[in-house]
Order: structure tokens, then sequence, then C-alpha cells
């Protein structure tokens, strides 16, 4: 009965937890990230020359996406199949 009591009043106490974390950024870099993406989501500062693919191009770009299709993703990556890598542990 004791545990169901905590129980219940933790899950009351909960709400009161998330209100205790002060929202927005936490850091300047944090907060020059944010602009960006607000930038990027409102698209103030989207250039106004539309880019555009020729059907080539459009053509290649699925082409190179079908093709890495054929190869099958492996259980496991070999370390020593692809080369060397320097640093960390051997």
């Amino acid at each position: 009965m004791k545990v169901h009591y905590l129980a219940s009043l933790a899950l009351l106490a909960l709400p009161l937890t998330v209100l205790a974390i002060e929202p927005g950024p936490s850091s300047r870099q944090q907060q020059e990230t944010e602009n960006w993406l607000t930038l990027q989501v409102s698209g103030q500062v989207a250039s106004p020359v539309p880019q555009k693919t020729t059907p080539a191009e459009r053509e290649q770009a699925m082409q190179r996406w079908l093709d890495s299709n054929k190869h099958p993703i492996p259980e496991y990556f070999d370390q020593k199949a692809g080369g060397s890598a320097s640093g960390g542990s051997n």
C-alpha cells in the first residue's frame, strides 16, 4: 500500500519537475543554432533564384539511388577489410 502511495505521489510531482526546466537556449551557441533553424524554416533568407536540375541530372541521381540498393548491408563491419585508420585501438 505504501509503495502504491509513493508511486502515485511521484506521478503527481512529475509535471512540477518539468516546469522547473527553463525553456530556451542554454548557451550562446545554442541560441545561434536555433536562430539558423528558424531562418531555414521561415524561408526569410531564401534565394530568389530557384535551383533547377536538368532531366539528365535527375536521372543520374535516381540511378545512383537505385544502384545503392544493389549492395547488401553487412551484418557487421570488419575493421581490417577496409584498410587502416589512424587513432583508436586495434
